[in-house]
């Protein structure tokens, strides 16, 4: 198994990632680079992602984008 990453604009359109893409072994390694590389991906044009599974849709597409409203955490 492959997980990875299909990086999309708001429209769908796939576009080139900021961040160099990687194949994962685990579900949780993939969410868990997505997390950390979120803000990269957003900044780069990234407006949303879809999980795959060897090429079968998991989830997604999960907008990168905060919602709407939101402050940030109070630290």
């Amino acid at each position: 198994m492959a997980w990875t990453w299909r990086f999309e604009k708001a429209d769908g359109s796939e576009t080139e990632p900021a961040v160099a893409p990687e194949e994962f072994p685990t579900q949780g390694d993939a969410e868990s680079w997505i997390g950390e590389v979120w803000k990269e991906l957003l900044d780069g044009g990234t407006d949303q992602v879809t999980l795959l599974d060897d090429g079968s849709k998991v989830y997604g597409p999960m907008s990168l984008h905060a919602p709407e409203g939101y402050e940030g955490e109070n630290v």
